[in-house]
């Protein structure tokens, strides 16, 4: 007895991951070269303080990156979970940006009310971290899609001689 497949992803949640893949990337991209910039340029320009500072940032920036090169690789087959990894990705992004950015701002001697905008990135990032995690359990849950369930969250239709046609 083989076992069905689930049913792909709708076009509009593949091109979401991509999406998020090529955020990711970016942010990946952009981690490198910040870290490069800070060991070979920023070095000889700031203190103990500040450079700790922009690694601090820079190490945000990379992990969360792969964390959304992750988000762009789940193909969830229900629209539920799809939201949930939508929001994951949303979340990560947006924390991250607040978060790196405030915290690489600082480094560089911005304004001390950056410090203030890091909390509310670390908090975004949290709730990135929640969502994805409740979309791996949201999708554990219901365990796979039966290829004769219909689309994503949609009831069993009714099998047999009494059942409408479709």
């Amino acid at each position: 007895m083989t076992r069905a497949s689930p049913p792909a992803p709708a076009p509009s949640a593949a091109r979401s991951g991509l999406a998020w893949l090529a955020i990711g990337a970016t942010l990946g991209a952009l981690s490198v070269g910040l870290g490069a910039v800070g060991t070979h340029s920023l070095r000889a320009h700031l203190g103990a303080r500040e450079l700790e500072l922009w690694r601090t940032a820079v190490r945000y920036l990379q992990v969360h990156a792969l964390a959304l090169v992750g988000v762009g690789l789940v193909r969830p087959d229900r629209r539920a979970v799809r939201r949930l990894v939508g929001a994951a990705g949303a979340f990560l992004s947006g924390g991250t940006l607040l978060f790196a950015g405030s915290v690489a701002g600082l480094a560089l001697g911005g304004p001390r009310g950056l410090g203030a905008v890091a909390p509310a990135g670390g908090l975004l990032l949290i709730a990135g971290w929640l969502c994805l995690a409740a979309a791996a359990v949201a999708g554990l849950r219901r365990g796979p899609v039966s290829p004769d369930s219909g689309r994503d969250d949609d009831p069993p239709r009714p099998q047999g001689p009494s059942a409408p046609l479709r």
